[in-house]
């Protein structure tokens, strides 16, 4: 339940407390004092839009900070965990919106910053408010269906939910087929054109990093005289028996090599720290003597092959028609390959996947017609109940002689709901026609009706021994008497206030009728500011008891609180209002 809300520069209240009780709580005032902005601040904490233009002339933000008690509310708990707030330890948990006057708004739910919409979820848990728009909104089929089913209890729900999940699990399902049929053509063309592309790769067959050997192949083999040349030419560098300048010295890489090593060996003799380079040395030479007999050989084996050369650049022309449409490199066309096998196969499957997707589909029509039956079935039954427990509410809220009819007819085509089509009508009087809700009805019906139905859903099903759904544990009604006076008005207390024998009920009127009825009243004043800085209207809030509230309920009904007619009928509203409870 809603423990107090306090409110700062929001609208004409500059600051305002808001104790909130138990049982019914009735908030009333003269027309203009500010009532709706207490509904305002309300609609805030539970996550509604924020309106720069609600901000208080000349502040820079308005504040709205509530307590909600939630013990007994697991879900709503978790969700406040998930959320990274806590609940305190007495099970309240602190709700705090800030407006700021250019548009931006912030949420915080136990201590923490949290999205607007986590308070929105929070409230969908706690609190069920009703207003003029819901009376509007009651007048449409969706609303009246949403009614009913909420009625109906927690089998029906959860029926509701096993429809729910197999309508969009086979939504989902015809999409699929829709797309798989529509792009059947599509596909096909795919397939082929990687059919095509593999069989040019598999008659090539070619192997990993073949272009790289081969382009290497073509450069030797078509340079083959020069590259003779140049390591014929490295080879008499390195063994040679030409002389130097004609001597008689050899010339060669490796006899320089030897002449240094024996000179070395020789001075050796006379300094042994030679040695090591002696060693060194000698394996200069051995290095030169492999290197000339690997140059030799690389020179015998090096031979024009006119051939070889032209089947090497014809295998490398059938690469390159491979690399130019399906890689730069051969490892990239056996990539592509690799990667066209895998889609070709999923391509393939698509027949299956369209058959097993539309044999599932047809499963999950069968069974959303099954259980659609059983929602019709369920919906028509609670309807009887539904329409006897708002056609005896109706009787004591001054509409004797009115019923509700709930009609389930079947819709033009399923939906996500089920297969029906729910009416709410009103017989306002014996022999005259149903009217239904969204035609016929006046405001002033349209109240009592709502009031009726909310009644029906709180008391009916522990009446009838039935599963009906719990009501939420704080209801809010905003002028929910629009449109009744006299007797009706004391009816509509009445059953406010046998509503809040179940759930707290916070009820913002303008009769006196239904004031009377409250656990206890809050009462909206104004005052001007006067002639200093702050000029502007001023709303406080304060909760009336005893002869204070009298005189309210005198104001009410009179305009005059100090009329003694009218504080005499307020004592006797007050007396009838206790023993008709």
């Amino acid at each position: 339940m809603l423990e107090e809300i306090s409110i700062e520069n929001l609208g004409v209240i500059r600051s305002a407390r808001v104790p909130l009780h138990p049982g019914l709580t009735v908030i009333t005032g003269e027309t203009g004092a500010g009532k709706t902005m207490v509904l305002t601040g309300l609609g805030l904490l539970m996550g509604g839009k924020a309106d720069p233009s609600t901000v208080r002339p000349g502040a820079t933000g308005a504040v709205v900070e509530g307590r909600l008690r939630v013990s007994g509310r697991d879900a709503v708990g978790q969700r406040i965990d998930e959320a990274g707030g806590s609940v305190d330890d007495d099970g309240t948990v602190v709700v705090l919106r800030t407006v700021a006057a250019e548009g931006r708004s912030r949420a915080h739910l136990g201590g923490r910053s949290v999205p607007q919409g986590v308070l929105a979820e929070i409230a969908d848990d706690l609190v069920t408010v009703h207003g003029q728009a819901d009376q509007l909104r009651l007048r449409t089929p969706s609303h009246q269906r949403a009614a009913l089913d909420a009625f109906a209890g927690h089998a029906h729900a959860a029926l509701l939910d096993e429809y729910r999940a197999a309508w969009t699990e086979r939504s989902g399902l015809l999409e699929e087929i829709a797309d798989l049929t529509t792009r059947a053509q599509e596909r096909a063309r795919e397939s082929e054109l990687l059919r095509f592309g593999l069989a040019e790769i598999e008659r090539v067959d070619p192997q990993p990093g073949e272009d790289a050997d081969l382009t290497a192949l073509v450069a030797r083999l078509g340079n083959a005289e020069e590259l003779r040349l140049g390591a014929q030419a490295a080879h008499d560098a390195i063994v040679s028996d030409d002389a130097l300048d004609g001597g008689d010295v050899p010339g060669d890489a490796s006899s320089a090599v030897e002449r240094a090593r024996r000179a070395l060996e020789a001075a050796s003799q006379l300094d042994p720290s030679l040695a090591g380079l002696v060693e060194r040395i000698a394996g200069v030479g051995y290095a030169l003597a492999d290197i000339a007999t690997e140059v030799s050989g690389y020179v015998e084996d090096l031979q024009a092959d006119p051939g070889g050369l032209e089947q090497a650049h014809t295998r490398l022309a059938a690469l390159s028609a491979l690399t130019r449409n399906y890689g730069e490199t051969i490892d990239d066309v056996l990539a592509w390959a690799s990667d066209a096998g895998l889609r070709l196969l999923d391509l393939d499957d698509g027949g299956e996947r369209l058959r097993s997707m539309t044999e599932r589909a047809d499963e999950l029509t069968a069974l959303l017609s099954a259980l659609g039956a059983r929602i019709t079935a369920s919906r028509t039954a609670s309807g009887v109940r539904l329409a006897h427990a708002v056609t005896e509410e109706l009787a004591g809220l001054a509409m004797s002689g009115s019923r509700l009819e709930v009609d389930v007819t079947p819709a033009d085509e399923p939906g996500p709901w089920g297969a029906d089509v729910v009416t709410l009508s009103l017989v306002p009087h014996p022999g005259s026609p149903p009217r239904p809700l969204g035609k016929g009805a006046s405001g002033g019906e349209l109240s009592r009706v709502m009031l009726a139905i909310e009644v029906a859903l709180a008391t009916s099903g522990a009446d009838a021994g039935t599963d009906a759904a719990a009501p939420l544990p704080t209801f809010v009604f905003d002028e929910v008497d629009a449109g009744v006076g006299g007797r009706a008005a004391v009816e509509v207390g009445r059953r406010l206030a046998s509503l809040a024998r179940s759930a707290q009920v916070i009820v913002v009127t303008h009769l006196a009728q239904v004031a009377a009825f409250a656990d206890s009243q809050l009462v909206v004043t104004k005052s001007h500011g006067g002639d200093g800085a702050d000029p502007v209207t001023v709303t406080g809030v304060h909760e009336v008891t005893g002869e204070e509230r009298v005189r309210e309920l005198a104001r009410m009904l009179s305009g005059q609180d100090e009329s003694d007619a009218a504080r005499q009928h307020a004592l006797e509203l007050l007396e009838s209002s206790v023993v008709g409870r």
